[in-house]
């Protein structure tokens, strides 16, 4: 038998597993957010849980964020009905922030358009999900920055 990858509910829950002083809910819910929008042949390769606002024990905003193929998607179900899905191409992302509190850690990450807030990941985690993003977007932009000057090419 084949391997296959593990889906984003997999990854999460083996994140909750590791860091289990990060405050988050219903991820499994939140994870089929995330998985609903996968492009064909996307493959989500890192994700973790976290509040996504900026208010210390504001915890009913529990979002995936989750690394794929081709960009970081931010996925959160809302508890009556709909959902929120964020989509951050490496073309928006401009910088990486970590920071550790008393408590937890937040993680910042600086788009073109707007700021994301991360916040209640326990201190344990910051170091994995700083290494795992900026290396992520790091290769990623090279990849883009490659595919650019491609098509720069081809069009002249």
């Amino acid at each position: 038998m084949a391997d296959r990858l593990p889906t984003t509910t997999e990854l999460v829950a083996r994140f909750k597993r590791k860091y289990p002083a990060t405050i988050g809910w219903r991820y499994k819910k939140n994870s089929a957010v995330v998985e609903k929008h996968l492009n064909p042949g996307e493959e989500v390769v890192y994700a973790f849980i976290a509040q996504k606002n900026d208010k210390l024990f504001q915890i009913f905003e529990s979002a995936v964020v989750a690394l794929t193929t081709e960009r970081i998607l931010i996925g959160r179900k809302r508890v009556l009905f709909g959902y929120f899905i964020d989509s951050i191409t490496p073309d928006m992302f401009n910088d990486l922030k970590v920071s550790s509190g008393l408590l937890f850690g937040k993680v910042k990450i600086d788009t073109i358009k707007e700021l994301v807030i991360l916040t209640d990941i326990s201190k344990r985690a910051l170091p994995e999900i700083y290494a795992k993003v900026s290396n992520y977007m790091t290769f990623m932009k090279k990849k883009y920055m490659k595919e650019t000057e491609k098509n720069k090419e081809i069009l002249q």
